[in-house]
């Protein structure tokens, strides 16, 4: 029997759903009581670091110059999104904000691809108008005016995210390993840097939630590594 590229991408994307939808449990529930860009960077941090020493371990190819900006870009956008998911987490919207921005995330990509890649099929399309619809639904506050909680940051998140999707899909065939770790160097910058420039850092994570830092850094940098084995199969 053949192999199937189609079916491999689907099975990574499935897998990345898990690893992703852990990590963002976790983190949503941590930065009720932490500082969101924080714990983000040291959630970088972590994924950084993992993502290093299982690409010497496995002696991976380093990509080439243009897979390592695109890499970094894809890094720069997705580390922002996340502080901004978890901040958004944080309100206790879980089941709006999580979502709000998952539909944002795979809608822009899948225009994007559309202009470029041509036309998905009436099915695909048939499926984002549900979702797109079901998002309306359950992002409507109580009283129909007001604006639900975190609902700007899902919406900025799910911006975010689409970016990084596209971006690191334009990083191309390169090892998977090496790409999750190069985009997670420049999330870990980005991050670091606005924790500096605010202040942030004087308010110091405590052991319990610097535990699920590197608990979520490492699901995330995980998923993140899935899913461009998944961009690249197909």
């Amino acid at each position: 029997m053949g192999h199937n590229p189609q079916s491999a991408a689907v099975f990574f994307a499935i897998g990345s759903i898990f690893a992703w939808g852990a990590s963002d449990f976790v983190g949503g529930y941590a930065t009720r009581r932490a500082n969101a860009f924080l714990y983000t960077a040291v959630t970088h941090l972590c994924g950084m670091v993992s993502m290093v020493l299982i690409a010497a371990l496995t002696r991976a190819e380093f990509p080439t110059t243009p897979q390592v900006w695109w890499s970094l870009l894809a890094g720069a956008t997705g580390g922002v999104s996340l502080a901004l998911f978890y901040k958004a987490l944080s309100s206790g919207n879980m089941g709006l904000i999580a979502p709000v921005s998952a539909v944002l995330g795979a809608g822009i990509p899948t225009l994007f691809s559309i202009t470029t890649e041509g036309f998905p099929g009436y099915g695909h399309v048939f499926g984002f108008l549900l979702a797109g619809a079901g998002v309306w639904l359950i992002s409507r506050s109580e009283d129909g005016v007001s604006r639900p909680q975190g609902l700007g940051l899902a919406v900025l998140a799910g911006i975010g995210f689409a970016s990084f999707y596209i971006c690191i899909r334009q990083a191309g065939d390169g090892a998977a390993v090496w790409t999750a770790t190069i985009s997670r160097a420049a999330s870990l910058f980005i991050t670091s840097a606005i924790v500096l420039a605010l202040g942030y850092f004087r308010n110091p994570l405590d052991r319990r939630s610097i535990g699920l830092a590197f608990c979520s850094g490492f699901l995330d940098v995980t998923g993140t590594a899935v899913f461009i084995r998944a961009s690249q199969a197909g």
